[in-house]
């Protein structure tokens, strides 16, 4: 028993914990800041091409597949070619914003609080999850991934099944939630997997940028969807509490 609470205490987080990292390198700290500082610049760009969608309402299936096209453009060309590859992010960032702009539009007809609570909240998740795997011991999480490549099969799946045969309220709001979950898994788990592979050598900042980048968008457009399906409940309760 005695142990038991010894190795309890010890575990325990403390103010020097936070600032404890030994187990990351400064060459990878330095690339930590790069990686971030990528993603911070790329999501700048999202919401550009969101504006974009608000202006001229360019948002749809041609800028997701556009989307889609930049990033395997982006993965085909080799790390030295820095600028060039810097430069497909940032596109496939204005596309990916302008392709999530017709429910940020939506939200700003509804109530442009929800966009920003959305966005804070995501936020602060990436910051706590990504700090968590940040302070856990190496390789700590890197087996969930089995688990949300799996989970992300499964949302495939749920998602041509209910494309083919017609989906209920209930089942689309289980996929965003299932989802949701599934992607935030993937915050502490890509974030520890940069970090592993920075201590391999792979320094490929724009690469890891666009990783977090997606997970960071995924879970943005979820608790965005379910704040807008809450905010729609709560008016729908009060119209009746009226008539």
């Amino acid at each position: 028993m005695e142990a038991f609470f010894e190795s309890r205490s010890r575990s325990n987080w403390s103010y020097d914990t936070l600032k404890n990292f030994r187990q990351i390198s400064p060459v990878v700290q330095s690339h930590l800041k790069r990686v971030y500082l990528t993603l911070c610049c790329a999501l700048v760009a999202s919401a550009f091409g969101a504006y974009l969608h608000i202006l001229w309402n360019i948002g749809g299936y041609l800028t997701s597949f556009a989307c889609f096209g930049t990033m395997i453009w982006l993965l085909s060309i080799p790390p030295y070619q820095e600028q060039r590859r810097v430069s497909l992010l940032m596109a496939s960032a204005v596309f990916e914003g302008a392709s999530v702009g017709p429910l940020i539009d939506l939200a700003i007809q509804i109530d442009p609080s929800v966009l920003v609570a959305a966005f804070v909240g995501t936020a602060i998740a990436f910051a706590c999850f990504s700090g968590a795997a940040m302070l856990a011991k190496r390789r700590e999480y890197l087996y969930l991934g089995g688990l949300l490549s799996s989970g992300v099969s499964m949302l495939l799946w749920l998602h041509l099944a209910s494309f083919i045969f017609g989906g209920s309220a209930a089942f689309f709001m289980f996929e965003i939630y299932f989802g949701l979950l599934v992607f935030v898994g993937y915050m502490v788990v890509d974030t520890q997997d940069i970090i592993e592979k920075a201590h391999l050598g792979d320094l490929d900042y724009v690469k890891h940028a666009l990783t977090l980048f997606t997970d960071f968008v995924a879970v943005f457009v979820r608790i965005l969807i379910i704040m807008l399906k809450n905010l729609a409940e709560k008016s729908e309760k009060k119209k009746k509490r009226r008539d």
